[in-house]
């Protein structure tokens, strides 16, 4: 017996508060953007500038004593990372301290940069700091440009790309769902004043490419019931696209949550951050995938003839490739 999230045919209806769903995915639109000016953001080191400290000894990385150590300093907001390589010898453990930019400095003073070395030297005195980089707030500047490109970047390919595999209705509910995923994913980063850095446009970029494929996999089951199905409402035809994927679209959501949660209780400080905000980015993906890109494209309508008949055979044939 193969285990089921839903039963193998459902008859759901998911049109039937389609007000309330779509209405509710507004509202927390306006109210994430809301939040996101009133608020700001807590960048991190990349966004806001800073120095990084490479340490190395011959003790194992503590994450937790580098951090109690530093913490009488009041540094604001610092960053420990233990750095792994298969080239190192087991005598060389290396890890990496990022601290901001202290208030009305471009990048941390030397003499802060003496006082975290005196500190990290208190839990082992032979450590050493083979090199100390600082980052001033001109490549910050150009990090949020870049990043915000990035971001923009994939909406647009994936709005062509979409167009191109369906039709324009299709790539405009498509998009119009991955925003939704972004901006309520900022939303709450500002909200909840969770560090906001470059990792974590890496997991914005991670939410649209699993937001898309799971958008993806309704869309392709929709198509093929708009031409097998010409004479139902589009309404109907759509839910039924939805019943049919619902098992794959909650057993892949479900899994990839399990996988994610783990991470987030067990994987420690450093990538706490990049791993929320994928695991909430498939919550609201998987919610944007069937109440909100689907409802859009409703809104618009979607032409139905997608085939035509041979002139001899009278087979029908559709004209978009699978």
């Amino acid at each position: 017996m193969r285990l089921r999230l839903v039963p193998q045919e459902t008859n759901i209806d998911f049109f039937k508060h389609a007000r309330l769903t779509f209405g509710a995915s507004v509202v927390a639109m306006v109210l994430s953007l809301g939040i996101w000016f009133a608020m700001g953001l807590n960048f991190g080191i990349d966004f806001l500038g800073g120095t990084t400290i490479r340490t190395e000894s011959s003790q194992p990385v503590d994450v937790g004593d580098y951090r109690a150590a530093l913490e009488a300093l009041n540094l604001g907001d610092v960053s420990i990372t233990e750095v792994f390589d298969p080239t190192f010898g087991p005598e060389q453990n290396v890890a990496m301290i990022r601290i901001q930019a202290q208030e009305g400095e471009e990048s941390v003073s030397p003499e802060t940069v003496a006082a975290v070395q005196e500190a990290l030297r208190g839990v082992y005195p032979a450590m050493t700091f083979p090199s100390v980089e600082s980052v001033g707030p001109k490549v910050s500047g150009e990090l949020i440009q870049t990043a915000m490109i990035a971001v923009l970047a994939s909406l647009g390919a994936i709005l062509v790309y979409i167009w191109l595999r369906f039709e324009w209705q299709f790539s405009v509910g498509a998009v119009a769902a991955l925003v939704h995923d972004i901006v309520l994913t900022i939303g709450l980063f500002s909200l909840l004043q969770i560090r906001f850095d470059l990792a974590t446009i890496a997991a914005l970029l991670t939410i649209v490419g699993y937001s898309i494929n799971d958008t993806v996999v309704i869309f392709d089951r929709l198509r093929e019931n708009l031409i097998k199905f010409k004479s139902r409402d589009l309404r109907e035809v759509m839910n039924l696209s939805a019943n049919e994927t619902l098992s794959r679209t909650l057993m892949t959501s479900g899994t990839t949550l399990l996988a994610l949660l783990a991470l987030l209780v067990l994987g420690g400080d450093v990538i706490r951050g990049f791993v929320f905000a994928i695991f909430w980015g498939v919550i609201v993906g998987t919610y944007s995938s069937i109440f909100v890109a689907k409802n859009i494209v409703l809104m618009i309508g979607v032409k139905r003839d997608w085939s035509k008949p041979d002139a001899k055979s009278g087979t029908q044939f559709s004209n978009i490739d699978a």
